[in-house]
């Protein structure tokens, strides 16, 4: 599967199957999310891969949105390392979103299902994870990724929306005058 069409295909999957990911398609992954840009190079970002079905079944008591993952055989929580962002501690964020689109684009382009479950900057996700996972205080999660076998195929769709684009200038300026 090339680039582009792992763009334009990938979906969020939320039903998997009972098979396992083995070590050696999560290590895929895990490279594949390490390629990602960061700022300066300083690779701000930590995973915890999730395979343990306890700790798989106990994120929904403190995550709303994923009583799914008590189906996912796997999930991947990414970090972010304060001691590792040496700017000004806030673009470890945008490395460790980079590196999540890296890891769901390498679920999809080797058949895996995935979706991406926000945490920070939500208190008691954040919270929860750390004490779950035994997260230092530098360590802040970022987001959960399950990943697993699809057992579902959500439905194609273009998102594309030309009236989002502008050309030197926001595209609203137009249509409210302010253009010169």
């Amino acid at each position: 599967m090339d680039a582009l069409e792992a763009l334009f295909n990938r979906r969020s999957v939320r039903r998997y199957t009972e098979e396992p990911v083995s070590n050696q398609t999560m290590e895929t992954i895990l490279r594949a999310a390490m390629q990602a840009p960061s700022a300066v190079n300083l690779q701000p970002w930590y995973f915890v891969v999730i395979d343990d079905r306890k700790l798989l079944d106990r994120l929904p008591d403190f995550h709303p949105y994923s009583s799914f993952l008590r189906e996912a055989p796997a999930a991947i929580v990414v970090c972010g390392d304060l001691e590792r962002d040496g700017l000004d501690a806030s673009y470890w964020v945008q490395g460790c979103s980079a590196a999540t689109e890296n890891l769901l684009l390498a679920a999809h382009a080797i058949g895996l299902g995935a979706v991406w479950l926000g945490v920070y900057p939500r208190r008691e996700r954040i919270e929860g994870l750390r004490r779950l996972l035994q997260l230092p205080d530098n360590l802040i999660p970022l987001n959960i990724v399950s990943l697993g076998h699809p057992a579902e195929s959500p439905e194609q769709f273009n998102r594309f929306d030309p009236s989002r684009v502008g050309r030197n200038i926001w595209p609203g300026a137009w249509r409210s005058g302010k253009a010169g």
